[in-house]
């Protein structure tokens, strides 16, 4: 397996990548909460970057995969700052970002940050403020005392280990928050969530189309797929998702 590329932040973190050359606009892939950049999704649209001759990159967030930092350290707005780095420093001229759950939100961050640098969104399962709104509202009063007094606690997760949830993570979350405001996304925008999806609810897509302003937002609920959109089925429509944004700006 080729290795990674390392990016080193203005923060200092070592973000490892891996980049494709390709015609523009390029494609970003954003990963989820506590994904790293080798997973089902990244790899496909790697794969179909080299097919269409586009520029694609895939990284792994600070504390994540291959990259410097440890998890329980990290929060969005440090995960949001490694994207801002790596699209800044790594892409030439306006890219179509892929955000995949936690990296849905991390495009939001990047639309309002460097709108001038996107060039259209695909958000899969994409899980906006997820930190108060799924997280923190699933807490009991027991669970909020615990995390406030220790700084962690744990829940249960479908993946693996359970995630260690931290205070440091809860509360940058909610400086991060996109759903509270004036979001604009002047440019297209396909959303795509599935009925089963038991992590981020059909209702967030719901919310996130409602309360977002922008010309050309588009969202399709695909029967059946779950939060892991990595089925054959899922991936085409993925890809098929970007061919839209393209198409429709250019």
């Amino acid at each position: 397996m080729k290795k990674p590329e390392i990016l080193i932040t203005a923060q200092g973190r070592k973000i490892a990548y891996h980049k494709t050359d390709g015609e523009g606009p390029g494609v970003v892939f954003l990963g989820g909460f506590s994904s790293d950049m080798d997973g089902t999704k990244a790899i496909h649209l790697e794969n179909w970057a080299r097919e269409f001759g586009r520029a694609f990159i895939r990284f792994d967030y600070s504390g994540h995969g291959q990259s410097s930092e440890q998890f329980v350290d990290g929060c969005i707005g440090d995960w949001a700052e490694d994207a801002f780095e790596v699209i800044s420093h790594l892409t030439s001229g306006p890219q179509i970002l892929v955000g995949s759950s936690m990296g849905g939100w991390i495009t939001l961050l990047m639309a309002k940050l460097i709108p001038n640098k996107v060039a259209g969104m695909v958000g899969i399962a994409a899980a906006p403020d997820f930190t108060e709104d799924s997280m923190w509202d699933w807490m009991d009063d027991m669970m909020r005392a615990t995390l406030m007094r220790t700084g962690v606690v744990y829940i249960p997760s479908e993946y693996g280990k359970p995630y260690p949830i931290t205070k440091h993570l809860i509360e940058d979350g909610r400086k991060q928050l996109v759903l509270r405001s004036e979001l604009k996304l002047p440019f297209p925008v396909r959303l795509l969530h599935g009925t089963a999806d038991n992590d981020v609810k059909l209702d967030v897509a719901l919310r996130l189309v409602d309360h977002a302003q922008g010309p050309d937002i588009k969202l399709s609920i695909i029967k059946d797929a779950d939060h892991r959109f990595s089925d054959d089925k899922c991936l085409n429509l993925i890809c098929e998702a970007i061919h839209s944004v393209i198409e429709s700006r250019y």
